[in-house]
Formats: C-alpha cells, structure tokens, sequence
C-alpha cells in the first residue's frame, strides 16, 4: 500500500485521463465543429479550459489536505451538557478508544488502517487521491467530483459534435485519423462520466441525511437491530435536509460550490437531532 502523501499510479492515472480529455476536446473535437477561428470556438476552449483547471486545482487539493487529525488533548466529557450523543463500542458500550493510537476517538472519528491513524469524520479512503476523505476535505472532494462531472458531460456534447462534423467528406486520411481518436475518447468518457455521475448521487444523498459511508453501513445494521427489537432508528446527526447542506457546505449558501471555503465546525463536536427544540403544538 502506497503511503498517504506520496503521488502514486492511481492519482497519475487521474492526471492523464484529465489531460487525455482535455487535448482530445479542445485540439480535436472544437475544431473538427466548430473552428479555432470562430467566436463559438473560442469561447469553448475558454469555457472548457477554466473547468479543466478548476478539477485540477481541487484535485489537487483533495490529495494534499490533511482530512483531519484528532486533537492529542481530547477526552469526551460525559458531563457536557452541550454533548447529548457519547458514542460507544458496540461490544461493552466502554467510550471509544483506539488501540493502534493510544487516544479516545471523537463522534463519528474512525481509524484508517491504510493512514495509520484516527480522522475526524471519516467518510472512506479513497485510493484515487491516495488519501482519506475527511472532516476537513470532505467539501473539496465532493466540489472536484461535481466539476468532474460538469466537464465529463460538457466534453462529451463536444466530442459528439466533433464526431459528427469530422465525417470525412473526401478521402483524407488525416480527418479519418482525428475522428477516430475523437470516438475512442468518446468511448473511455461514457463509463467514466457514468461512474463519477453516481459517485456525485451517492455522495448528494449523504449529505441530505447527514451521513458519511461508513455511518450508512453502520446504520443499515443498526436499523435491522432496532426493527428486530421492535424499536426505531433515527440517525443523531440529521438536522433535516437545509440544515444538513450547512453542516457540510457552510452557511453561505452563496459559497456552497466555492473551492475556498471548508465546511462548519471543528470536527471533534457535531450537532444533532437532541440539540434542536422541539416545536411547541399551536395553541
């Protein structure tokens, strides 16, 4: 297993299959339809060109940024009022402890056995940025895979329409061999496209419940537990659907999409369902 923090074969495929499509959309398929020369052109490359960079940017964000460490000073206190929720293990019901770190783990902390460490919040380690997905960029992540998406659907109108507009109109064999690079391109981007799609879905329905993977999983079993007890399982960390965007996105709507910003909170204390009052019936 590669080291965290190191580039690897998999972060330097993503880097090639970004500049792969990128080459293939502008240098082959905007002037197969539309011209380097005209305004349409033009304005694609740019357009095509800043999304490019931005996936690259918070690509490379996503690989460098520290997902978040646990604190060397945190012990939960079981007296805070402020924290209604102790997590515990599951066998014992004893606080949470990791073994491998020596140290208490907060809510919603787990151990990375690939990190070698606790992270705060940890959704999964994702072996395409040879990094954990954590409290501190969760948002980066989630932001590149969106502009992942946006690009891949963006490069395929593009390539479609340099496909069909390179139809060889006599027998040059240079327009047949620039075509031919643009349908296989094609090809490679459908199930990639399809892929990041789902990853961006997967990833939107956490979010809106206030979940990460591994809380999913988790409480799949919990839930099976709870029905087979014949009691309900409600999930501690959903505020409902606005108030889970802002635990994640931040509080301006206006900087959801915005690389620049991090998420709420500090990591090691999350709000939950108990923290919001109950509503008073009408009178």
């Amino acid at each position: 297993m590669a080291q965290p923090g190191y580039v690897t074969v998999p972060i330097l495929s993503v880097l090639a299959a970004i500049g792969y499509v990128y080459y293939t959309t502008v240098f082959l398929a905007i002037p197969a339809w539309l011209g380097l020369s005209t305004a349409a052109g033009v304005a694609n490359v740019v357009s095509f060109t800043a999304l490019a960079a931005a996936c690259v940017a918070t690509y490379a964000v996503a690989v460098s940024r520290d997902p978040g460490r646990v604190p060397a000073a945190f012990v939960p206190d079981v007296e805070d009022a402020d924290s209604p929720i102790h997590e515990i293990k599951r066998k014992g019901g004893d606080l949470r402890y990791c073994q491998k770190c020596s140290c208490y783990k907060p809510p919603r902390a787990h151990h990375c056995r690939v990190c070698k460490r606790c992270v705060l919040r940890m959704d999964h380690h994702c072996i395409w940025i040879n990094n954990c997905v954590g409290h501190e960029n969760y948002k980066i992540f989630l932001i590149f895979v969106l502009y992942a998406v946006i690009a891949s659907l963006y490069s395929m109108v593009l390539i479609i329409g340099g496909a069909v507009h390179s139809l060889p109109k006599d027998e040059q064999t240079g327009n047949d061999s620039s075509r031919s690079s643009i349908i296989i391109c094609g090809v490679l981007l459908c199930p990639l496209a399809l892929a990041l799609m789902v990853l961006l879905g997967w990833h939107v329905y956490l979010i809106l419940h206030n979940k990460t993977t591994i809380e999913h999983h988790e409480g799949v079993r919990a839930m099976w537990l709870a029905e087979k007890a014949g009691n309900l399982y409600h999930h501690p960390y959903d505020l409902g659907y606005y108030e889970n965007l802002v635990s994640v996105l931040g509080s301006n709507i206006f900087c959801w999409l915005c690389p620049t910003s991090r998420n709420m909170g500090n990591g090691v204390r999350f709000r939950t369902s108990y923290d919001i009052p109950p509503s008073k019936p009408p009178k």
